[in-house]
């Protein structure tokens, strides 16, 4: 993504005055047209993240997934769009807020490596207590709750969006359906449901029962949890989500040895955090991990914006 001057065709009349072509007539003015800036983004040969998740249909209750990424895929797309909000959050511009993270704004190119884009909404700066707006901005059924309640956005506001997104890809299903269950239309409290029951695959995408080993799915449902903490303050930073994420890709493909008090139905975020040194110099050997009923990558790139 860059910016690129352009300037406008124009021709002179015999008045020594600016004709503008609109394409019906020939507009004359007395100003002169300058340079300016536009967005111009690479083209993204997959086209958005929901493509390759599911059909919906605003008047049914049911969303129809279609996908053929694997788990791994799914993860590595995650980490990338990540990784491109890190950026955003503490690169070189910093603090910078995206506001509008969800699934149609994760491009994919020919490769499914993921770019964030749609920066129609985003906000630089550190929050002004004393400057609110009162135009909420952003996508219901991604909208981070404290956000509504404060009107004050953070960086940890992108954090909550992008549970939901975690959602959506283990999931194939919008963020918010009509259906006649209450506790079914909203796919962060839905799926929250389900978490804290600590049954997170019997909802999971039909495509990939049997695919996904239950530590790499542990592990990416605790990072879901984490992001759709009610309190921004009890949020990861997106730097973190990146590397919780990094993990379940790692129990996914290779599978990681364990500490001897560990086995493969107390691998969590906590434990995790609690080896955090440990876990950044773990060697790489086959797991006896089975995945969820059966058997299913890339290079991971830093998502640059």
């Amino acid at each position: 993504m860059e910016f690129l001057p352009i300037e406008p065709i124009v021709v002179k009349n015999d008045d020594n005055k600016v004709n503008l072509n609109t394409g019906k007539q020939a507009i004359t003015h007395d100003i002169v047209f300058t340079w300016f800036d536009i967005l111009v983004y690479e083209f993204m040969e997959n086209g958005t993240l929901r493509d390759h998740l599911y059909h919906s249909d605003d008047k049914s209750e049911k969303s129809t997934s279609r996908s053929e990424l694997s788990w791994e895929q799914r993860v590595e797309i995650c980490i990338g769009a990540a990784k491109g909000l890190h950026y955003l959050h503490t690169g070189p511009a910093g603090g910078i807020i995206h506001r509008d993270v969800k699934s149609t704004n994760i491009l994919l190119d020919e490769r499914y490596v993921a770019k964030v884009a749609d920066f129609g909404l985003p906000k630089s700066g550190l929050p002004d207590p004393e400057n609110f707006t009162m135009g909420v901005k952003g996508s219901f059924g991604y909208l981070d709750p404290e956000y509504l309640t404060t009107l004050q956005l953070t960086e940890k506001s992108d954090v909550y969006s992008f549970g939901v997104v975690l959602l959506e890809v283990l999931c194939a299903r919008p963020a918010i359906i009509q259906s006649s269950r209450l506790d079914e239309m909203n796919l962060a409290e839905w799926g929250m449901l389900w978490q804290k029951k600590g049954q997170l695959e019997n909802i999971i995408d039909p495509v990939l029962v049997g695919n996904i080993k239950p530590s790499s799915l542990r592990i990416f449902g605790d990072t879901a949890e984490k992001c759709l903490k009610v309190f921004s303050i009890e949020r990861p930073t997106m730097h973190e989500v990146s590397y919780y994420l990094n993990y379940a890709l790692r129990l996914q493909e290779t599978g990681m040895p364990r500490e001897p008090f560990e086995d493969s139905t107390t691998t969590t975020i906590t434990s995790l955090e609690l080896q955090f040194p440990i876990v950044l110099n773990f060697p790489v050997h086959e797991d006896d991990d089975a995945p969820i009923g059966g058997d299913d990558s890339f290079d991971i790139e830093v998502c640059e914006v």
